[in-house]
């Protein structure tokens, strides 16, 4: 992907305000929600084997 996160890929907001420390936990556990580098909804899919989330503008990332 590109560059450096903008925005935080579980709750949206800004990457760089405030402290994303319950975000982070909880990313070891669950699939990104927004994407990082243009803050849009993304369409996530939970497989037994793993998950894939689609931005439309960036692409696929996957577990």
């Amino acid at each position: 992907m590109m560059g450096t996160a903008v925005w935080c890929d579980r709750c949206g907001q800004p990457a760089t305000k405030g402290a994303h420390d319950g975000c982070q936990a909880a990313r070891e556990l669950e699939p990104p929600r927004f994407c990082a580098h243009c803050r849009r909804r993304m369409k996530v899919q939970v497989l037994p084997a793993g998950w894939s989330a689609t931005c439309v503008e960036h692409g696929v990332i996957q577990s």
